[in-house]
């Protein structure tokens, strides 16, 4: 397993190129990656924007907008926090997809924006219980935008937040509930 992180050295932003490799070296290994699968993460610096993706499965590699990546308390500067939340989510899906328990969900594109928030719980929470830090209350506001302010669509979220061995069936079941809840009671 290699992880390449590009560019080698950043000029627009501050960030430390192998302080990214260690936090994404360390995802790698506690998030359970198959074995000799390599991993490229390309961090577009120019774009101090926040849009994160799976480009490819084998190797394993990302696409982040350099604003993605950056502390939003200091411009320019890198967050190892953020780092680890941001390609930490995108791994998990990766190892999601890489999976055939999991399922067989459809290419990012094709997610509607609930089902797409929904495997975001899934994925932050997993990442919360392997110790990193999770921004709980932002990802159950997003989920509540696309699920409805209710006590149903809490629960879903609880559920998606704190069960580990999910698959695919399982969240797009729990998502549609919450919405189909959330229909009824409008």
């Amino acid at each position: 397993m290699t992880v390449t992180v590009t560019p080698d050295s950043f000029s627009l932003v501050l960030f430390d190129h192998d302080a990214i490799v260690t936090v994404v070296e360390r995802l790698v290994a506690d998030i359970g990656l198959p074995e000799g699968i390599d991993v490229r993460v390309e961090v577009d610096e120019r774009v101090p924007l926040g849009r994160a993706e799976i480009l490819a499965l084998d190797p394993i590699t990302l696409e982040v907008e350099g604003g993605a990546l950056e502390d939003p308390k200091r411009p320019r500067q890198l967050s190892t926090d953020g780092t680890a939340d941001i390609i930490g989510r995108l791994l998990l899906r990766a190892r999601d997809r890489l999976d055939p328990a999991f399922g067989d969900p459809p290419p990012d594109a094709d997610l509607t924006l609930a089902l797409r928030t929904a495997w975001d719980v899934h994925c932050v929470g997993r990442l919360t219980r392997l110790g990193y830090r999770a921004q709980r209350q932002r990802r159950l506001y997003a989920f509540r935008n696309r699920h409805g302010f209710s006590d149903d669509a809490d629960a879903a979220f609880e559920r998606l937040f704190t069960e580990t061995d999910l698959t695919w069936a399982d969240i797009v079941a729990i998502s549609e509930s919450a919405r189909a809840n959330a229909a009824a009671s409008a």
